[in-house]
């Protein structure tokens, strides 16, 4: 359910903003969607587990939160992400 190291620090490499950024709404985004996909893969074959869906729903919510923050400062920027994750909205 929880992603490794090395394709956490792949994610933080590719959406990186700058050299050495770990911490910029692009970076959080793109680790949190991993988050979301692996655990949506969980659920197709552990329909019954509502505690993990509870922080399914709660990673949802901060990565909403996040895209917010980023279509609020940068409208280009917000697009080009959610372009390169395939998120809908």
């Amino acid at each position: 359910m929880s992603i490794t190291a090395e394709r956490k620090s792949a994610l933080i490499q590719e959406y990186a903003t700058k050299q050495g950024d770990t911490g910029s709404p692009e970076v959080q985004v793109a680790v949190l969607t991993e988050r979301i996909v692996n655990l949506t893969e969980h659920f197709k074959t552990h329909k019954k587990d509502n505690h993990s869906r509870r922080g399914l729903l709660k990673l949802v919510s901060s990565r909403r939160s996040l895209l917010d923050y980023v279509k609020s400062k940068d409208e280009g920027r917000y697009r080009d992400l959610i372009g390169r994750l395939g998120i809908r909205r």
